[in-house]
């Protein structure tokens, strides 16, 4: 599994929501398995998100789609206050805890 590790500040967490919540990729779609977001305790505005994909090609085909449609378009992420920081990671190993 590969995971598209996504953070960045944001004016207002609300905002943001509305704007992720809208869906303007299409994640399930693009072949998103699990979302998870993450706030840092302490600073609400901040946000940190993990998208879960089958293949590496999914999770760097939909960060491109990120970078060129939403991101580098004021109107389409209207919440943004910092440059996203983006990353995939490949899972290697899972442990449990009884």
């Amino acid at each position: 599994m590969y995971t598209l590790q996504i953070e960045h500040g944001v004016k207002d967490f609300e905002m943001w929501k509305g704007a992720y919540g809208a869906d303007p990729l299409g994640r399930t779609g693009s072949g998103v398995l699990a979302e998870r977001i993450y706030r840092p305790v302490g600073d609400e505005h901040y946000v940190v998100l993990d998208l879960d994909f089958a293949t590496r090609g999914e999770a760097a085909e939909f960060l491109e789609r990120l970078r060129s449609k939403v991101w580098s378009m004021p109107s389409a992420s209207p919440a943004l206050a910092s440059g996203p920081k983006a990353r995939i990671v490949e899972q290697v190993d899972v442990a449990g805890r009884a």
